[in-house]
């Protein structure tokens, strides 16, 4: 990074970060208002754990489809084009979810809301690490954090909308008109396509360990500990977005006020740790705050497992969610420090791997929830968290 622009970011910078955070803002809002209802369309529709885990899967398999052209995308239109125009397509597929008559129209909705979030997802990350250059020192952990602030009010938004039995359709139209239109007012102020997609080179990343660790280096190597960093934090993600409802709903007859706080502790906790995780990464290094955050999902979901009451599982969720905030920046923040790799190609590939772990955790959470409950179906989602703990080697460490 340039040290120059170290001392007093422009004003064209400054406007794109916040800019930049209104996009991340808007994404975290956006799906996040349909979380809340899910307990209502699974009960609505009469589905098993396993049918309601095969249903939602439509968005991250979308994701995964279409994730690929992202890259391609950003390189011709600019990153922050590519995510306002995935924003409009976004909300135009969770309005369909809303109107939806039947199933396979809900399916396909979310297929297509999936296809263009994960565009979007890679668009904002592209563009916020373009002006985290710009600004020489880590960012990248305030715009995941004001993503989770917008799940927190999509979430509470949806929570509010089911409490009140209002419309599905009409709750989501509205929230989507509403985002789609602050996604428009912070193009304005992006920086401008040709700076926003970064150099087609960047410089060396070093893991940890010197020659034992040389293994690791390997690009293949690399990518693949990145996208399971990623996908530790993503699978807290997906516990609670999908099931943190529907767990409380089922397992402890939580009403709808209190199963929708299970998802806001989550995204709300993960909120405060990406606040934090700027300032504890410059201080101790990607690896050692992966590290903690590793631990701490392990013990977070250990108490939603095991926890008693209703208070003991929203606290758990909140632990998790606090341990997961800084690993899918740290993973794409590493994929875009890659040596030899085109711009965005690697932030692309991690952002796309990533998204498996949506597509596998809904129908394997509820398949075993089917069969011995949904304690022992979230049970799963910690594992990989022990392979962070292992690979946080990748990442970098403090700066002497």
């Amino acid at each position: 990074m340039s040290t120059a622009s170290r001392p007093a970011p422009s004003r064209l910078l400054r406007n794109a970060r916040v800019a930049t955070g209104a996009l991340f803002f808007t994404n975290g809002a956006l799906f996040s208002n349909l979380l809340p209802r899910y307990p209502a369309i699974k009960s609505g529709l009469d589905l098993t754990n396993t049918e309601f885990g095969l249903v939602v899967i439509a968005f991250p398999v979308g994701a995964i489809i279409s994730g690929l052209a992202a890259a391609a995308a950003i390189r011709r239109f600019g990153a922050a084009n590519v995510a306002v125009i995935g924003t409009v397509l976004t909300a135009a597929g969770l309005v369909a979810v809303g109107w939806a008559p039947a199933l396979w129209l809900i399916v396909a909705a979310l297929f297509v809301a999936g296809s263009a979030d994960s565009i979007t997802d890679v668009g904002q990350n592209s563009h916020g690490i373009a002006v985290q250059r710009g600004y020489g020192r880590s960012i990248i952990n305030s715009f995941h954090a004001v993503w989770s602030a917008g799940a927190v009010t999509g979430g509470l938004m949806g929570t509010a909308a089911a409490a009140n039995e209002v419309p599905l359709g009409l709750h989501l139209t509205v929230s989507s008109v509403v985002w789609v239109l602050v996604a428009f007012v912070a193009r304005r102020f992006t920086l401008p396509a040709g700076m926003s997609v970064g150099p087609p080179l960047v410089e060396e990343h070093h893991t940890a360990g010197g020659p034992a660790a040389a293994w690791l280096r390997r690009p293949p190597v690399l990518l693949a500990a990145l996208v399971l960093i990623a996908m530790s934090g993503t699978m807290v993600e997906d516990a609670g977005n999908t099931w943190s409802a529907v767990f409380l709903t089922q397992e402890l007859d939580a009403g709808p006020a209190l199963a929708g706080l299970a998802f806001v502790a989550t995204v709300g906790a993960q909120f405060v740790g990406r606040v934090l995780g700027d300032p504890m990464t410059d201080r101790l290094g990607q690896r050692a705050v992966a590290r903690l955050g590793a631990a701490l999902i392990i013990v977070g979901m250990g108490l939603v497992v095991l926890g008693p009451s209703s208070v003991a599982v929203i606290a758990g969720f909140a632990l998790a969610g606090f341990g997961s905030a800084t690993l899918v920046p740290a993973a794409m923040n590493a994929a875009d420090d890659m040596p030899g790799m085109r711009a965005g190609n690697a932030l692309t590939i991690v952002s796309w791997l990533m998204r498996v772990a949506f597509v596998v955790s809904p129908p394997l959470v509820g398949a075993i929830g089917d069969a011995a409950g949904l304690r022992a179906g979230l049970a799963v989602v910690p594992v990989l968290a022990v392979g962070t703990l292992l690979l946080a080697g990748v990442l970098r460490g403090r700066e002497r």
